[in-house]
């Protein structure tokens, strides 16, 4: 089968509104005041405002405005999840793993103000990149789990950083791009897969040298061995 249709992956979208307990209250709040302010202009008295919360309740729910991002990743890596057919799965690694990206970026379509914010603000501030980095590498591991692609060990690290890096790439082209079928996203998001492609390829090339370096070395005494008592 192919891809979803555009209609389709909408409708996925749709499914999935947020609640309404103090905890969903304090990121609407903080996604609405992204849309707004920059980052470091963002205070937890100003999203318990705008939550209409007392600040003894933010508390209970967080510490810190990047605290509260990081739960908004964590209910789009929901979101997403949640929203999985299995008529993709058996379909190639890389339309799977296209189809997982094109829902989270129709889940942060609402808040695609909010993320244009973020971006801006991490490229002024360091500190939040590699924050912002961190989190992004433990979602694409999840996006890539559900598109059936190994995210553990040393090499599932390795896709999971490369895959933060090049969705960071599409959302800077996604959050200026205005046209509803979000074409440049998608070619975007092409070409960064058949890259990513061809990455882990090499990577699993790398991968497998110190595996026959150790065989060699293990096989070697046998060797030696079975070569003198032929020569005696």
């Amino acid at each position: 089968m192919a891809r979803k249709s555009k209609k389709q992956r909408r409708a996925v979208q749709a499914a999935a509104p947020r609640g309404t307990s103090d905890r969903d209250k304090a990121i609407d709040a903080m996604m609405s005041l992204l849309a707004e302010h920059s980052f470091d202009e963002i205070g937890l008295a100003e999203v318990a405002g705008r939550a209409g919360l007392k600040l003894s309740a933010l508390r209970t729910e967080f510490g810190s405005p990047l605290a509260i991002v990081a739960a908004h990743i964590k209910d789009i890596d929901r979101a997403v999840l949640a929203g999985g057919s299995a008529d993709m799965a058996e379909e190639p690694p890389r339309e799977r793993l296209l189809d997982v990206l094109m829902r989270r970026l129709e889940a942060l379509a609402p808040y695609k103000d909010a993320v244009h914010s973020l971006l801006r603000s991490a490229r002024r501030s360091p500190g939040l990149a590699l924050a912002l980095n961190a989190m992004a590498v433990r979602s694409q591991a999840w996006m890539l789990e559900a598109a059936g692609i190994g995210a553990h060990g040393p090499r599932g690290a390795l896709r999971a950083q490369g895959a933060a890096l090049m969705f960071a790439r599409v959302l800077r082209l996604w959050v200026d791009d205005d046209e509803p079928d979000m074409d440049r996203a998608m070619a975007a998001l092409d070409r960064g897969l058949a890259s990513a492609e061809r990455w882990d390829g090499f990577v699993g090339d790398l991968c497998a040298i110190p595996c026959a370096i150790r065989g060699r070395r293990r096989r070697r005494p046998y060797d030696e061995g079975a070569a003198e008592a032929d020569a005696a």
